[in-house]
Protein backbone atom coordinates (compact mmCIF):
# COMPACT_ATOMS: atom_id res chain seq x y z
CA UNK A 1 0.00 0.00 0.00
CA UNK A 2 1.34 3.57 -0.77
CA UNK A 3 0.59 5.63 1.47
CA UNK A 4 -1.52 8.95 0.40
CA UNK A 5 -1.45 10.44 3.80
CA UNK A 6 1.22 13.18 3.70
CA UNK A 7 4.68 12.34 5.63
CA UNK A 8 3.29 8.82 6.12
CA UNK A 9 5.54 6.04 6.02
CA UNK A 10 4.04 3.21 4.30
CA UNK A 11 4.23 1.08 7.59
CA UNK A 12 2.61 3.50 9.72
CA UNK A 13 0.18 3.85 6.78
CA UNK A 14 -0.55 0.03 7.22
CA UNK A 15 -0.99 0.23 10.75
CA UNK A 16 -3.35 3.07 10.93
CA UNK A 17 -5.94 1.22 8.51
CA UNK A 18 -5.17 -1.51 10.01
CA UNK A 19 -6.53 -0.12 13.51
CA UNK A 20 -8.80 2.32 12.53
CA UNK A 21 -10.21 2.15 8.68
CA UNK A 22 -12.45 -1.02 8.99
CA UNK A 23 -12.44 -2.03 5.41
CA UNK A 24 -14.71 -5.24 5.00
CA UNK A 25 -14.13 -7.45 2.11
CA UNK A 26 -16.70 -5.42 -0.42
CA UNK A 27 -14.63 -2.07 0.24
CA UNK A 28 -11.22 -3.50 -0.12
CA UNK A 29 -12.44 -4.88 -3.68
CA UNK A 30 -13.30 -2.04 -4.59
CA UNK A 31 -10.42 -0.65 -3.76
CA UNK A 32 -8.35 -3.21 -5.27
CA UNK A 33 -10.13 -3.29 -8.53
CA UNK A 34 -9.44 0.49 -8.47
CA UNK A 35 -5.72 0.36 -8.27
CA UNK A 36 -5.74 -2.52 -11.16
CA UNK A 37 -6.45 0.94 -13.11
CA UNK A 38 -2.83 1.96 -12.77
CA UNK A 39 -1.55 6.22 -11.72
CA UNK A 40 -5.25 7.36 -12.24
CA UNK A 41 -6.34 5.25 -9.30
CA UNK A 42 -4.52 7.88 -6.92
CA UNK A 43 -7.81 9.91 -7.71
CA UNK A 44 -9.28 7.36 -5.21
CA UNK A 45 -9.88 8.37 -1.32
CA UNK A 46 -7.58 6.73 1.22
CA UNK A 47 -9.01 4.05 3.20
CA UNK A 48 -9.14 5.80 6.24
CA UNK A 49 -10.97 8.73 4.54
CA UNK A 50 -13.48 6.36 4.06
CA UNK A 51 -13.74 5.35 7.10
CA UNK A 52 -14.20 8.70 8.43
CA UNK A 53 -16.75 9.99 6.14
CA UNK A 54 -18.69 6.89 7.33
CA UNK A 55 -18.38 7.76 10.98
CA UNK A 56 -19.27 11.44 10.47
CA UNK A 57 -22.33 10.92 8.02
CA UNK A 58 -23.45 9.14 10.77
CA UNK A 59 -23.16 11.15 13.68
CA UNK A 60 -24.63 13.78 11.89
CA UNK A 61 -27.72 11.90 11.20
CA UNK A 62 -27.65 12.88 7.16
CA UNK A 63 -30.19 12.74 5.70
CA UNK A 64 -29.40 14.44 2.01
CA UNK A 65 -25.73 14.29 0.92
CA UNK A 66 -24.44 15.68 -2.46
CA UNK A 67 -20.61 13.95 -3.73
CA UNK A 68 -19.28 16.13 -6.65
CA UNK A 69 -16.50 13.69 -8.47
CA UNK A 70 -17.32 10.08 -7.74
CA UNK A 71 -14.76 8.12 -10.03
CA UNK A 72 -14.95 4.77 -9.06
CA UNK A 73 -17.16 4.87 -6.13
CA UNK A 74 -15.53 4.22 -3.19
CA UNK A 75 -16.26 7.95 -1.16
CA UNK A 76 -19.90 7.16 -2.92
CA UNK A 77 -19.52 3.98 -0.50
CA UNK A 78 -18.25 5.46 1.92
CA UNK A 79 -21.32 8.01 2.80
CA UNK A 80 -23.97 5.92 1.74
CA UNK A 81 -23.17 3.23 4.62
CA UNK A 82 -23.38 6.30 6.91
CA UNK A 83 -26.99 7.60 5.92
CA UNK A 84 -30.33 7.52 8.02
CA UNK A 85 -32.41 5.10 6.98
CA UNK A 86 -34.03 6.25 3.45
CA UNK A 87 -31.37 9.13 3.06
CA UNK A 88 -30.35 9.33 0.08
CA UNK A 89 -27.08 10.42 -1.60
CA UNK A 90 -26.72 12.12 -4.93
CA UNK A 91 -23.46 11.64 -6.99
CA UNK A 92 -22.31 14.28 -9.72
CA UNK A 93 -20.12 12.73 -12.19
CA UNK A 94 -19.07 13.40 -16.31
CA UNK A 95 -17.66 9.69 -16.06
CA UNK A 96 -20.33 6.49 -16.41
CA UNK A 97 -16.95 4.64 -17.27
CA UNK A 98 -15.55 5.01 -14.05
CA UNK A 99 -19.14 5.45 -12.24
CA UNK A 100 -20.11 1.62 -12.98
CA UNK A 101 -16.77 -0.14 -11.38
CA UNK A 102 -18.47 0.90 -8.46
CA UNK A 103 -21.99 0.20 -9.29
CA UNK A 104 -21.57 -3.53 -8.33
CA UNK A 105 -19.88 -3.09 -4.75
CA UNK A 106 -22.89 -0.27 -4.21
CA UNK A 107 -25.39 -3.11 -4.88
CA UNK A 108 -23.52 -5.80 -2.76
CA UNK A 109 -22.82 -3.47 0.09
CA UNK A 110 -26.87 -2.57 -0.38
CA UNK A 111 -26.28 0.74 -0.41
CA UNK A 112 -26.99 1.03 -4.22
CA UNK A 113 -31.17 2.18 -3.85
CA UNK A 114 -29.81 5.22 -1.88
CA UNK A 115 -27.93 6.54 -4.69
CA UNK A 116 -28.66 8.46 -7.30
CA UNK A 117 -25.97 9.27 -10.29
CA UNK A 118 -26.36 12.17 -12.83
CA UNK A 119 -23.48 12.27 -15.49
CA UNK A 120 -23.56 16.34 -16.45
CA UNK A 121 -21.24 18.79 -15.63
CA UNK A 122 -21.46 19.12 -11.51
CA UNK A 123 -21.92 23.27 -12.14
CA UNK A 124 -25.28 22.74 -14.03
CA UNK A 125 -26.43 19.93 -11.72
CA UNK A 126 -25.66 22.05 -8.12
CA UNK A 127 -27.63 24.95 -9.89
CA UNK A 128 -30.45 23.25 -10.70
CA UNK A 129 -31.18 21.49 -7.51
CA UNK A 130 -34.40 23.02 -5.27
CA UNK A 131 -33.31 24.54 -1.79
CA UNK A 132 -35.54 21.91 -0.50
CA UNK A 133 -34.50 19.07 1.00
CA UNK A 134 -31.23 20.97 2.38
CA UNK A 135 -27.86 19.27 1.84
CA UNK A 136 -26.86 17.89 5.07
CA UNK A 137 -23.18 16.66 4.02
CA UNK A 138 -21.46 17.33 0.74
CA UNK A 139 -17.83 16.16 -0.65
CA UNK A 140 -16.42 18.00 -3.27
CA UNK A 141 -13.11 16.11 -5.01
CA UNK A 142 -13.14 16.89 -9.05
CA UNK A 143 -11.99 19.28 -10.78
CA UNK A 144 -9.84 22.08 -8.48
CA UNK A 145 -10.77 25.00 -10.72
CA UNK A 146 -14.13 24.39 -9.93
CA UNK A 147 -13.93 23.81 -6.69
CA UNK A 148 -15.09 27.72 -5.47
CA UNK A 149 -18.45 27.33 -7.59
CA UNK A 150 -18.69 23.75 -6.21
CA UNK A 151 -18.50 25.25 -2.72
CA UNK A 152 -21.02 28.33 -3.67
CA UNK A 153 -23.83 26.15 -4.97
CA UNK A 154 -23.49 23.48 -2.41
CA UNK A 155 -23.45 26.59 0.33
CA UNK A 156 -26.54 28.57 -0.47
CA UNK A 157 -28.04 24.92 0.28
CA UNK A 158 -26.51 23.59 2.95
CA UNK A 159 -28.72 22.62 6.32
CA UNK A 160 -27.94 24.68 9.58
CA UNK A 161 -25.81 21.92 10.78
CA UNK A 162 -24.86 20.42 7.52
CA UNK A 163 -21.27 20.40 6.56
CA UNK A 164 -18.83 20.23 3.06
CA UNK A 165 -15.88 17.99 3.40
CA UNK A 166 -13.45 19.13 0.42
CA UNK A 167 -10.70 17.16 -0.44
CA UNK A 168 -7.01 17.60 -1.84
CA UNK A 169 -6.37 20.49 0.02
CA UNK A 170 -2.74 19.87 1.32
CA UNK A 171 -1.87 18.64 -2.52
CA UNK A 172 0.58 16.65 -1.78
CA UNK A 173 2.37 19.36 0.04
CA UNK A 174 2.98 21.85 -2.52
CA UNK A 175 0.25 23.87 -1.53
CA UNK A 176 3.12 25.40 1.14
CA UNK A 177 5.72 24.99 -1.08
CA UNK A 178 7.52 28.13 -2.38
CA UNK A 179 9.67 26.71 -5.33
CA UNK A 180 6.14 24.83 -6.62
CA UNK A 181 6.29 24.97 -10.36
CA UNK A 182 2.43 26.71 -11.08
CA UNK A 183 2.92 26.08 -14.55
CA UNK A 184 3.80 22.76 -14.69
CA UNK A 185 1.00 22.07 -11.89
CA UNK A 186 -1.65 24.53 -12.08
CA UNK A 187 -3.47 22.63 -9.40
CA UNK A 188 -1.11 23.69 -7.01
CA UNK A 189 -2.78 27.27 -7.51
CA UNK A 190 -6.40 26.46 -7.38
CA UNK A 191 -6.42 24.54 -4.43
CA UNK A 192 -4.29 27.85 -2.72
CA UNK A 193 -6.74 30.08 -3.98
CA UNK A 194 -9.60 28.15 -2.57
CA UNK A 195 -8.49 27.88 0.71
CA UNK A 196 -7.09 31.02 0.79
CA UNK A 197 -11.30 32.16 0.06
CA UNK A 198 -12.25 30.05 2.69
CA UNK A 199 -10.59 30.84 5.46
CA UNK A 200 -11.49 34.38 4.66
CA UNK A 201 -14.92 33.82 4.19
CA UNK A 202 -16.93 35.06 7.32
CA UNK A 203 -20.17 33.10 6.12
CA UNK A 204 -18.28 29.79 7.09
CA UNK A 205 -16.61 28.35 9.95
CA UNK A 206 -13.77 25.97 9.09
CA UNK A 207 -10.78 23.26 10.09
CA UNK A 208 -8.55 21.34 7.68
CA UNK A 209 -7.33 18.18 9.07
CA UNK A 210 -4.24 16.34 7.80
CA UNK A 211 -6.44 12.88 6.54
CA UNK A 212 -4.96 11.69 3.53
CA UNK A 213 -4.41 14.57 0.91
CA UNK A 214 -5.84 17.47 3.18
CA UNK A 215 -9.45 17.50 4.15
CA UNK A 216 -11.61 20.88 4.97
CA UNK A 217 -14.52 20.78 6.51
CA UNK A 218 -16.63 23.48 6.36
CA UNK A 219 -19.56 24.85 8.56
CA UNK A 220 -21.87 27.55 8.31
CA UNK A 221 -20.50 30.62 11.07
CA UNK A 222 -22.04 30.50 14.51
Amino acid sequence: MNPKGIGLSTNVQEYLVAHGAGIDPIAQELIDVTAELGRISGMQIAPEQGAFMTLLTRLLDVRFAVEVGTFTGYSALSIARGLVPGGRLLCCDVSDEWVNIGRPYWERAGVADSIEVVIAPAAETLAALPDDPPIDLAFIDADKQSYKTYYEEILRRLSPKGIILVDNVLWGGQVADPDADLDENPGTAHIREFNASVVADPRTAQVMLPIADGLTLITLAP
